[in-house]
């Protein structure tokens, strides 16, 4: 049977259309992960537009901030906006959620933000429940606040947070006193594992509280703790690390996790970078 040229044509096309389906739709797939800038901190604090570039330069599109390294937010936005790159989280002070919770919301507005989080308290050494008890409080405040401005608020797990209490851990605890509505979370899978938790049934038990991810990889032969602390060059490569990223992605995704971004604290980020996201290439996220 001989073809017209018209459906020829339309088998060229939807053949072509087939195999675009099946390459990922950017390098980093799904578009859904970004680069925490914190990782490259020491170089925004000499020379801001370059480190950018740089940034740019990895095939990164979204970033989550840590700061603003001395640049007025307005004009460290423009400097996003000129190299092609969107914050859609950030990270402020615990003091911040619980004292100053508008100059929050200002500048997530400045940057147009989805999510605003909390990284880090300062705590007793184990933390304990008094204090578990304030920062649900600050929380479902701060979450309640935040979202009559259409921002999402996050508290990013940093590990000394599973400190046994009860029959579970503190963080059982604080994520029973919080509200799911206004209530999020950030896992960071290093600090999970470098506490001897599973991050693979945190997602399961908590599902959908979960909505971000910090990716980043340990060493062999880090020592674990509960105080959410680490030489940073423990960090490791994703994939080169202890991590078992295909269950921890998995799990991910039945969550129902929304944005993955890469954390890479070592003094060697520039060039684990790289690897880590061809690692995540792989993983088709």
């Amino acid at each position: 049977m001989r073809l017209s040229p018209a459906l020829l044509l339309l088998l060229a096309l939807l053949s072509f259309s087939a195999q675009r389906a099946n390459k990922p739709s950017s390098k980093h797939n799904s578009g859904q992960v970004g680069l925490q800038l914190y990782s490259l901190r020491n170089q925004f604090k000499t020379d801001v537009p370059r480190t950018l570039d740089q940034v740019r330069s990895f095939g990164i599109k979204y970033v989550e901030l840590a700061g603003t390294y001395g640049v007025e937010p307005t004009a460290f936005n423009e400097e996003l906006k000129a190299k092609g790159l969107r914050a859609i989280s950030a990270h402020y002070s615990y003091e911040q959620f619980r004292d100053h919770i508008d100059d929050v919301i200002h500048e997530a507005k400045v940057f147009d933000l989805q999510y605003v989080g909390c990284a880090w308290i300062d705590h007793p050494h184990p933390l304990d429940e008094k204090k578990v008890h304030e920062m649900a409080g600050v929380f479902n405040r701060a979450g309640q606040l935040l979202a009559r401005s259409k921002l999402k608020f996050f508290y990013h797990i940093h590990g000394y947070e599973f400190a046994p209490y009860a029959n579970g851990t503190l963080f059982d605890l604080l994520a029973k006193e919080t509200n799911p509505r206004y209530v999020k979370f950030q896992m960071d899978v290093y600090w999970v594992v470098n506490a001897e938790q599973d991050p693979v049934n945190l997602l399961k038990r908590y599902g959908n509280r979960f909505v971000l991810m910090h990716l980043k990889d340990m060493k062999q032969g880090t020592p674990r703790n509960l105080r959410g602390e680490t030489d940073i060059e423990n960090n490791a490569a994703l994939g080169q690390g202890v991590i078992s990223w295909t269950d921890v992605i998995r799990a991910a995704k039945e969550a129902g996790v929304k944005w993955y971004f890469l954390e890479d604290e070592s003094s060697s980020s520039v060039t684990q970078i790289p690897e880590s996201l061809r690692f995540l290439e792989t993983l088709k996220l």
